[in-house]
């Protein structure tokens, strides 16, 4: 309770001076790119957008919690130029803050891209707990994103690397231009 005759501003203090102080508290930013080349036909793209949607859903509270304003973006690398500017290396890629979720870069050939180009296609292969995966787990795109957010460094900025095109990809690009 406060004194009678108190100048305090809070209730329940006795010495407060006036002088309000006002904490401002920095908003953390995430952004999240999903790199793709067909969300049409390619089933591990598909599964890719499917589980980074569940996994945002189910991380949700926490980011609210933490006052993390999230951002996503959804990019289709349809061409070389496309594929140049975001330093694109395998599809589907997901990465947090410019950092890629998993950096070890391993891929399969992948039948659903192979028919929608009518040539072979190799994709990407996510490595989670031991196992490989057509399709990140979830529970690997909410580790990635989590990290983010407490401030784990997950890879190196993909920003900050020299960029050279992977031959699957230059071979995916120039397939499908020939066939314009």
């Amino acid at each position: 309770m406060t004194k009678k005759g108190n100048s305090g501003c809070c209730p329940r203090t006795t010495g407060c001076s006036g002088n309000e102080e006002v904490i401002k508290i920095k908003k953390n930013k995430l952004t999240i790119d999903f790199l793709y080349l067909d969300l049409s036909v390619c089933t591990r793209c598909q599964g890719t957008e499917n589980n980074l949607d569940e996994a945002l859903d189910e991380v949700t509270n926490i980011l609210e919690a933490t006052g993390t304003d999230v951002q996503v973006n959804k990019i289709n690398v349809n061409t070389k130029e496309l594929a140049t500017t975001y330093k694109f290396l395998s599809s589907p890629t997901i990465r947090v803050n410019g950092r890629d979720i998993q950096m070890e870069f391993k891929e399969s050939l992948c039948e659903s891209c192979g028919d929608l180009l009518g040539d072979e296609v190799d994709c990407r292969v996510w490595r989670y707990q031991g196992k490989d995966y057509t399709v990140p787990p979830k529970a690997m795109v909410i580790e990635g994103i989590l990290k983010a957010v407490y401030g784990e460094n997950l890879n190196s900025n993909i920003a900050e690397q020299e960029y050279d095109m992977p031959e699957n990809l230059k071979h995916f690009y120039d397939v499908k231009e020939s066939k314009k």
